[in-house]
């Protein structure tokens, strides 16, 4: 049962919501005071608490207050006749879960909270915040476990403690430049200088002059010698980021870098030798350009001598958990309070979100939900409303591809999986399992769960699957499942 608190000191008010929440499964507690409401929380422990601005005593947002420094995790609702912006900005500063004005819609007042309860009840079924991950992690702040990043992990081993170019593929947001950086933090050259360029949000006429520099009166406002960024970067690595953007004539330039180590600052004749490491990365399919004339071939070979592809977030949905935990902390440790904890059906919904925009989405989101959140624990409400739109699962009355997971389901999974993600992580378990034919394997199982749940009894069992009685005989014959179980 649901207990809810209602603080104020009009009879009319009390009256009116022991009427509108006259119902079994609420219990309804009522004090005329900020100051007796304070006194009676420890005691009853109310799921919700609904109370006025204005009122005899200490006002609603002390109360408030008060309230939220005894349990962060209480939520309130104020109410109030007077729509003061002041004030809902100052209630929502403070913690309150929503704002009423009076007089009420009962309808809307009923759905809020309706709503909060639900909200309650998740919080109850918290994951509090554990680290997961190796002090090390956070500090390069790359992050995964699933077998997809072992494998980037594992090639950034391989190639730190060489000189090779590598050439780092993937989508926007999937983390290059941490790719780039953790070859460079792992490697010899880890004590020199470490250079990132983008190369898109430089406009081609001054990125020749950014990575070589160009010498005074080279160009109209070339007013001195400038130092390029190869020259700062000497004995270092440069990270070439979004390299498929780069004109063809800068693209000569880099690719003669490349082959001797050598180049002239734009206006100059005198040569300048360096020592530097390149990294490139691109969301760019390269071959492609270069097939269209749009990337130059030689540099396109010259450049992926080692490639590493970062997967995107969607193919790697175990590692979001893991994410999640290093984003909760680090936006905490500015603060310096503890990271905030995380619902259950919160995880499921981000892990079921396609993110397009990638683990840089995922951050964005996080960092929203954690300033949005309205008490210690983030919430599917806290969410964007573009994430809980296409995360969230339909009704499952209206769902027929809803599937309910078995109560060993782990924490960080839903109660329902839709199809594909569950088609997903059998395809994942099938890679893993190349001996094993997926298909007849499935099939077999979920024959045997169906006659075990029965107790052998075939036509509950072949409803139950949705097939007929004779293909089900069939299936029993085909894999000798009748013999194995002795079923009849």
């Amino acid at each position: 049962m649901d207990k809810v608190l209602l603080i104020d000191d009009e009879a009319d008010v009390l009256y009116s919501f022991k009427r509108i929440f006259d119902q079994p499964d609420i219990e309804l507690h009522t004090a005329n005071s900020g100051e007796e409401a304070l006194k009676l929380v420890p005691r009853i422990k109310p799921d919700l608490v609904i109370m006025d601005v204005r009122m005899g005593g200490i006002s609603g947002l002390e109360t408030l207050r008060r309230l939220r420094q005894g349990d962060a995790k209480v939520l309130v609702i104020m109410m109030t006749a007077y729509g003061a912006t002041q004030t809902a900005i100052e209630a929502m500063k403070l913690g309150a879960y929503d704002y009423l004005l009076k007089p009420f819609d009962v309808p809307k007042l009923k759905q809020v909270v309706v709503a909060a309860l639900k909200a309650a009840r998740d919080m109850k079924q918290v994951v509090s915040y554990q680290p997961l991950l190796e002090s090390e992690d956070y500090e390069q702040g790359i992050i995964g476990r699933s077998e997809s990043m072992q494998g980037v992990f594992k090639m950034i081993g391989q190639l730190a403690m060489s000189d090779a170019t590598a050439l780092i593929t993937g989508e926007s947001g999937t983390g290059k430049e941490l790719v780039a950086r953790a070859i460079y933090h792992h490697g010899r050259r880890a004590g020199k200088p470490f250079l990132a360029i983008n190369c898109a949000a430089i406009p081609e006429n001054l990125l020749e002059s950014e990575l070589f520099g160009h010498e005074k009166g080279a160009f109209t406002g070339a007013t001195a010698q400038r130092i390029g960024k190869f020259e700062q970067c000497d004995g270092g690595t440069i990270f070439l980021d979004e390299i498929g953007d780069m004109s063809l004539p800068t693209q000569a330039k880099i690719l003669r870098v490349l082959q001797a180590g050598a180049f002239e600052r734009v206006g100059g004749n005198e040569t300048v030798k360096v020592d530097v490491r390149v990294i490139a990365a691109t969301h760019k399919p390269l071959e492609k350009a270069v097939v269209a004339r749009e990337f130059r071939e030689d540099l396109f070979y010259r450049l992926n001598v080692v490639r590493i592809h970062v997967p995107p977030l969607r193919e790697r949905r175990s590692d979001v958990p893991l994410l999640i935990n290093y984003f909760l902390r680090k936006f905490s440790l500015p603060q310096k309070c503890a990271p905030k904890s995380i619902s259950p059906s919160t995880i499921a919904l981000l892990e079921n979100y396609n993110w397009q925009g990638n683990v840089r989405e995922l951050e964005n989101v996080i960092l929203r939900a954690t300033v949005m959140a309205k008490s210690d624990v983030i919430l599917p409400g806290d969410l964007p409303p573009e994430v809980l739109d296409v995360a969230a699962p339909a009704p499952e009355s209206s769902t027929p591809n809803a599937l309910p997971l078995p109560a060993t389901a782990t924490a960080t999974t839903t109660a329902t999986l839709d199809m594909a993600t569950l088609s997903h992580t059998l395809f994942q378990w099938a890679r893993e399992q190349s001996k094993v034919k997926i298909l007849p394997a499935i099939e077999r199982e979920l024959i045997i769960q169906s006659l075990l749940e029965t107790k052998g009894n075939q036509v509950q069992a072949s409803k139950l699957l949705g097939i007929t009685r004779a293909t089900l005989r069939k299936r029993v014959e085909k894999y000798g499942i009748k013999q194995e179980l002795a079923v009849k």
